[in-house]
């Protein structure tokens, strides 16, 4: 008889792992504060990291830099060093996928383990816990914080219960009751903006959230948002990570009326494209993480690349440029371009939550500002905003089909 077993996961939790990192190659920086992200003066740099004695001075990721030296002028400053940081994470997921075949890479710093069914090889979750912790000490000299639970979602708020190296447990059946115990702050995917709404609709603590039925929230908050409160605030099944939008892509391609072979015209191609997408991103209230490109030369040979990144895209240029370098890798110069396709893959529900990003920079700045114009023109079909490079390239294209032997009806 095939045995069922109760579903356990693990979210593990790297603790401040860029200044970590630099504190384990640099013995002289334990104990000390120290801030990943720039050196002062760098401008427009921010924080990406600071180790636990930095945050004691208030400082946090996203943090401008400027502010985070005014907070402690006597920190250790760092700029990032992410291939040091690729190559840590990088033996850190390979010892857990020792511990399970189901390792989901949520981030540089960050995973769920499907630990269902690996007692009789590990023991007890909190042994295999324990035995996962010892492994990356010994191996890297790092900590980890973990959070056990019967949901992934559960288990990524319990990671952060008791940090740093910590394991925190909600045993099978105290999920509502873990989160009910939670300030309506510590609620993971719950944001500022959310959190003053849902104060400003009278909701002030979980139990208050717990009581609103769905349709209510749903009015209050939108189809996605309210659904995932609901779900939220029961530790359901339902909030899962990684899994859900494998499938599903959005994507634009176009076949030219003449080879492309020069690099303004190919880079304008791909602008057009990306703004084609990331506008259907903002229809379907959509995020991706992973950029595919399509390529088919003149002799019909269609070669395709794609590119994941632990940054979600968030804008026509952020798009843009990851198209520019994915094509810098792949392209056969100079062999003309007969189709360009630019597409996401692994697509999810833009309300569904996720790390907050540790550059809140100019490219949040350009999405917010998208998507204004976005709902603009949804409301007003005649508004057509656009950027100068495209209405040039539009205009040329105009002119050329004008004066084309075709327009005139001479190849008829």
């Amino acid at each position: 008889m095939n045995r069922i077993y109760e579903p356990v996961f693990f979210h593990i939790d790297l603790d401040a792992f860029f200044a970590s990192v630099e504190q384990h190659d640099h013995p002289e920086y334990r104990s000390k504060p120290v801030i990943v992200g720039g050196i002062p003066g760098d401008r427009r740099a921010v924080v990406s990291t600071a180790s636990y004695e930095a945050r004691k001075y208030g400082i946090h990721s996203a943090m401008p830099l400027s502010r985070a030296v005014e907070l402690c002028p006597g920190g250790i400053f760092l700029r990032s060093n992410h291939r040091r940081y690729s190559e840590v994470s990088h033996q850190i997921m390979e010892i857990f996928s020792e511990f399970s075949p189901s390792v989901i890479r949520m981030s540089i710093d960050e995973a769920f383990i499907d630990a269902t069914g690996t007692e009789r090889l590990f023991g007890p979750p909190l042994e295999a816990a324990q035995k996962i912790k010892r492994r990356i000490r010994e191996e890297t000299g790092l900590t980890v914080s973990i959070g056990i639970a019967g949901t992934m979602y559960v288990a990524k708020i319990a990671s952060g219960y008791k940090k740093p190296d910590g394991i925190t447990i909600v045993p099978k059946g105290a999920e509502e009751e873990f989160m009910l115990s939670l300030p309506l702050e510590k609620i993971w995917g719950i944001g500022e903006k959310t959190l003053d709404r849902l104060k400003k609709a009278g909701i002030f603590t979980a139990k208050e959230l717990h009581e609103k039925s769905l349709n209510l929230l749903a009015a209050l908050f939108g189809e996605s948002t309210g659904r995932f409160l609901y779900n939220a605030v029961r530790g359901s099944k339902e909030i899962v990570f990684g899994e859900e939008a494998k499938n599903r892509s959005i994507s634009a391609e176009r076949t030219y009326r003449f080879d492309l072979t020069d690099r303004y015209d190919i880079e304008t191609a791909f602008m057009e494209l990306s703004e084609q997408v990331i506008w259907r991103l903002h229809k379907e209230n959509a995020r991706s993480r992973t950029v595919v490109l399509k390529i088919r030369y003149d002799d019909f040979r269609t070669v395709t690349v794609q590119e994941s990144s632990d940054v979600p895209v968030t804008n026509t240029d952020d798009l843009f440029e990851r198209c520019k370098q994915l094509f810098s890798k792949k392209y056969e110069s100079p062999r003309g371009i007969r189709l360009l396709g630019v597409g996401v893959s692994n697509v999810e529900d833009a309300d569904t939550p996720v790390q907050a990003e540790l550059f809140e920079s100019g490219s949040a700045k350009k999405a917010r500002l998208e998507k204004a114009i976005f709902d603009m023109e949804r409301k007003n079909q005649s508004l057509k905003i656009r950027k100068a490079r495209l209405l040039a390239s539009s205009r040329s294209a105009t002119e050329e089909e004008q004066n084309s032997p075709s327009h005139h009806g001479l190849n008829g």
